[in-house]
């Protein structure tokens, strides 16, 4: 077996650049039962963003706004909306990691550097991926801060509830037409990674449009990104809508992990937080479809929650509709009774979803 030259321990955290982060924050409080626990912005010493650091489980995602209408950050916004700036993962050497990556063909964002306060030392590099997406190696064995050095700890002024998050499952990211095995050989040959799985046209369409998706998973398999293309169709696909819309590559969704599906999506409802609806036909022939499972299907029926079963065992998930205005970012909230798969089963059924509210937003 080859070495794991660019071992990875986890996602660290996703950075979002948005135009407003004090709003977002609270949305991610309120909605989704985010934590914050730290702070960076003006009064810490910043002067030209903010950034507000979420937590639930072991998701940390850090919401950062420009303060200033000529930063990288304002024209991030400006061109994409809100979207993932930095897909961040834990690795026990950033040095080694960079050198590892861009040796293999990597494109340098960010040499390695070394970050201190009275809580320890954190390094952090960083390199291209998709778009203007980044992806930040962070190493932090020496730091027992709230996140990292230049952030401040903060005590919650609002009380919040989680929803039962516990890590992320996978990210999505959608690439231009003839982009996605570039991609994944870019993950292959500079990260390590593999590819666990493909989907073509005939697995992801229905009557209008189509797309085809590539998993790649690294050496431990904490890390799961699937890329998706857009395949030929008689209308605009989802992925043609979001790329659109973003005004190129990125992160499309961002799928979260959680061991009652039932709670956390009777929570998030219950919250305002709305998903896409898929008929009450597809529950018809679930128990030949799926078999036997733990849950009682009518609670799962009522959330609309959607069930998958592969070799392995089954899952359960549901998506959000978009979080922004632009049809671009959105959630999926997946619980896992052994299946290691994607929900293959249910691909069709939410495209059709999809559809439904592209033609609602006259994008179909």
């Amino acid at each position: 077996m080859n070495e794991d030259f660019l071992p990875i321990q986890g996602t660290d955290h996703i950075e979002f650049y948005v135009g407003n982060a004090k709003q977002a924050a609270a949305y991610y409080q309120h909605a989704f039962g985010f934590q914050q626990i730290a702070y960076a912005g003006p009064e810490t010493g910043v002067r030209d963003r903010a950034s507000y650091v979420l937590k639930q489980g072991k998701v940390v995602f850090v919401l950062t706004s420009a303060l200033r209408p000529d930063s990288p950050i304002a024209e991030h916004v400006h061109l994409h909306g809100d979207g993932v700036k930095v897909l961040a993962l834990t690795v026990a050497d950033a040095e080694a990691a960079f050198r590892e990556t861009t040796t293999r063909g990597a494109e340098p964002v960010a040499e390695p550097k070394r970050l201190k306060d009275e809580h320890g030392e954190v390094v952090t590099s960083s390199i291209k991926t998709y778009g203007d997406t980044v992806h930040t190696f962070v190493e932090r064995r020496d730091y027992s801060g709230a996140f990292l050095p230049g952030y401040h700890p903060v005590t919650p002024e609002v009380s919040v509830t989680p929803v039962g998050f516990k890590y992320v499952d996978h990210c999505v990211g959608n690439v231009y037409l003839g982009e996605m095995n570039r991609w994944v050989e870019f993950y292959e040959k500079v990260m390590g990674f593999r590819l666990l799985v493909t989907f073509d046209d005939k697995d992801i369409s229905t009557e209008y449009s189509a797309l085809m998706s590539k998993v790649v998973s690294n050496g431990n398999g904490y890390i799961k990104f699937p890329i998706n293309e857009p395949a030929e169709g008689k209308r605009k696909s989802q992925i043609e809508e979001y790329l659109e819309f973003y005004n190129g590559p990125g992160v499309q969704h961002i799928a979260l992990a959680t061991d009652d599906i039932v709670k956390t999506v009777s929570e998030l409802r219950k919250r305002g937080v709305g998903f896409l609806h898929v008929p009450e036909a597809y529950y018809d022939d679930i128990p030949d479809r799926v078999g036997d499972i733990d849950e009682p299907l009518d609670p799962l029926r009522k959330l609309n929650i959607l069930i998958d079963r592969d070799d392995e065992g089954y899952l359960l998930q549901i998506f959000t509709r978009p979080v922004t205005d632009r049809p671009t970012v959105f959630y999926e909230i997946i619980q896992r009774k052994g299946a290691t798969s994607f929900g293959k089963g249910n691909f069709k059924a939410l495209f059709e979803a999809i559809e439904r509210e592209q033609a609602l937003r006259g994008n179909l």
